[in-house]
């Protein structure tokens, strides 16, 4: 997926959204852009945004934008344009149409869910994008919302996992595990000298949703090898902790990762935080926690 800088020579199917999780319902919008594109000889892309500068994040963005920006690769999009919000956010309905889709991206079809809006406060709606469009030569298709469980999947009903610390229901929601890419700082060096299990620490991401506090199990990837791990999210009470990490025991890996940029997936909420009295109390919640992932993963895990 290439992003996108001036426009394409081969007119483009276009699927429009913020799509922050990328979740279920988004992944329908992107991949139907996908495939119309191939059945009708187009290329394919989409338009979506950031917030204010070169790697913006919202207070409850539920994934980073370089994070988004994988997964939507990952669906086989060939053009990627993310341009700032304040950049478009106060054009017209019309110039969002003629300057954007027709004059950046050279849009012949747009594809988006039923309530994507667009222009400046938001005026447009699906039924102006329709008859803006029309006139222009462009199609549009709506593509219906996903739904689970009797519901519809949605970022707000993501978030609400996330912050209970249903993790594995959020997942299903996303359509991957949540995940985060930070690099490993320095801790207090207590998990390997104090503990016995070495850990790596990563700053949560500033402005991100901040999943329910606790351990989880999870998966590090490093250089693409991935190895079953404990994670405790949170500000380490137990030993003075206060700004918000994620401390985690790599089950099999070795090495020192300072500097590195570690991928963490998460899978499963196991406890909340929680103060113990004593190290020893800690070291035996870590190694129930690594012990549960290693089962979680099974053998054929790394």
């Amino acid at each position: 997926m290439l992003d996108l800088t001036e426009r394409p020579q081969r007119p483009l199917a276009v699927a429009l959204g913020y799509f922050d999780g990328v979740h279920l319902g988004h992944r329908r919008v992107l991949e139907a852009a996908v495939q119309a594109a191939r059945a009708d000889g187009l290329d394919s892309g989409v338009f979506t945004f950031v917030f204010g500068g070169e790697n913006p994040i919202k207070g409850d963005a539920i994934l980073s934008p370089a994070e988004r920006r994988r997964r939507i690769a990952s669906l086989g999009l060939d053009w990627y344009y993310s341009p700032d919000y304040d950049s478009f956010c106060e054009l017209s309905c019309e110039a969002f149409i003629d300057e954007i889709l027709i004059g950046k991206m050279h849009a012949a079809a747009v594809f988006c869910g039923d309530n994507f809006t667009f222009g400046r406060g938001g005026a447009g709606n699906v039924p102006l994008l329709k008859e803006l469009c029309g006139a222009r030569g462009i199609t549009v298709t709506v593509v219906p919302m996903a739904l689970w469980q009797g519901g519809l999947v949605s970022s707000t009903r993501i978030r609400g996992l996330l912050l209970a610390g249903e993790i594995e229901q959020a997942n299903q929601l996303l359509g991957a595990p949540y995940a985060i890419s930070q690099p490993v700082v320095h801790g207090k060096r207590i998990g390997g000298a104090k503990l016995g299990f070495p850990t790596i620490n990563q700053r949560y991401p500033a402005g991100m949703l901040l999943p329910r506090s606790g351990i989880y199990i999870t998966r590090a990837t490093i250089n693409r090898k991935s190895y079953p791990a404990a994670t405790g999210l949170g500000d380490r009470p137990t030993v003075g902790g206060t700004d918000i990490t994620c401390e985690s025991f790599l089950i099999g890996f070795d090495g020192n990762l300072y500097g590195d940029e570690v991928r963490l997936e998460f899978f499963r909420y196991i406890a909340p935080t929680r103060r113990f009295e004593n190290l020893d109390q800690l070291r035996d919640c870590i190694a129930d926690a690594a012990r549960q992932s290693a089962a979680y993963f099974g053998p054929q895990s790394g």
